[in-house]
């Protein structure tokens, strides 16, 4: 039996873990793919407080190794439900069960898909969601992005300086990222942005030869000849296995607000999980503050 046990290792969850167990609070941190989260696919970290530049896998570490410092113990498994047994949670796991007093929610989220014809097919054969991770593979060859955020253009940034030719393709007229980013790939000479503009199709048998897309101003199809596709149309919350504890918004998102409080006393959640308005480090950082501290605050009245 742990003190609390923490859902999810991104920015979030190994804060409040940290917070926990500065707190003498016995912590249990489960995930089920890579301790970091999404964070360790960031090229580079520019607005994080206090750091000028660093990579996401270097600001994962130094986290990950701070946690463990302090005495939480980690699992690489996947909470597949959550039950609720008033002054205990049972949390059922695909490596087996594990109790808690209390269970603080910080699962993150994945990679939206476009949901193209054999997207998932294609994936690892020229369709990819993670730059930081394959744009090695792409070296002087001709690449398109989906996408016109933050995530996307750093990684067309990332992409301009290995690759040929880097696509950017966006929906919308305008590019929603950081001002700074779009300067820098309207400067690159190897650098097309396209936008607005529909991605329809995926062209290649056995890997990616070329991306279809549609202008929407003129309804125009152009096949872009490119092997890789690089997707980065935002971001979506895996939360089912937890709504029996942790009620839902309309977008799957957990309902809870600046208190981190769920519908489910002992149950809390904290970063980009939850319903919220901006989705950053450093609010995901203090979501995990809150929900620790929201935590231990409920243990005291066990």
């Amino acid at each position: 039996m742990y003190d609390i046990a923490v859902v999810g290792s991104g920015p979030a969850g190994l804060t409040a873990a940290l917070y926990a167990a500065r707190a003498n609070r016995s912590v249990l941190v489960l995930e089920k793919e890579g301790f970091g989260g999404q964070v360790t696919h960031s090229p580079k970290i520019e607005n994080y407080p206090g750091e000028l530049a660093m990579s996401g896998m270097e600001f994962a570490d130094r986290l990950v190794e701070q946690v463990l410092a302090q005495g939480a113990v980690t699992e690489l498994c996947e909470v597949t439900s959550i039950e609720d047994l008033g002054d205990r949670k049972l949390l059922h796991t695909d490596s087996g069960d594990f109790e808690a007093r209390a269970v603080i929610i910080a699962a993150g989220v994945r990679h939206r898909r476009l949901g193209l014809p054999r997207e998932q097919e294609l994936e690892g054969a020229g369709v990819s969601y993670c730059a930081v991770c394959d744009g090695a593979f792409f070296s002087g060859q001709d690449v398109a992005i989906v996408g016109g955020g933050n995530s996307a253009l750093q990684e067309a940034v990332l992409l301009s300086e290995l690759c040929r030719k880097v696509y950017v393709v966006q929906n919308l007229p305008r590019l929603t990222g950081e001002a700074k980013l779009a300067e820098k790939l309207a400067a690159a000479p190897n650098v097309e942005i396209i936008m607005p503009a529909l991605a329809t199709a995926l062209e290649g048998e056995e890997s990616v030869t070329g991306l279809t897309i549609q202008l929407t101003a003129t309804g125009e199809s152009r096949t872009l000849p490119v092997q890789g596709v690089f997707v980065a149309v935002g971001l979506e919350p895996e939360n089912r296995p937890f709504e029996a504890v942790a009620p839902l918004d309309e977008r799957g998102y957990i309902a809870a607000g600046e208190d981190c409080l769920t519908a489910t006393a002992g149950v809390f959640v904290a970063g980009d999980c939850r319903s919220k308005a901006v989705r950053q480090i450093t609010t995901a950082a203090g979501d995990g503050a809150v929900a620790a501290l929201a935590a231990i605050r409920y243990l005291d009245t066990l």
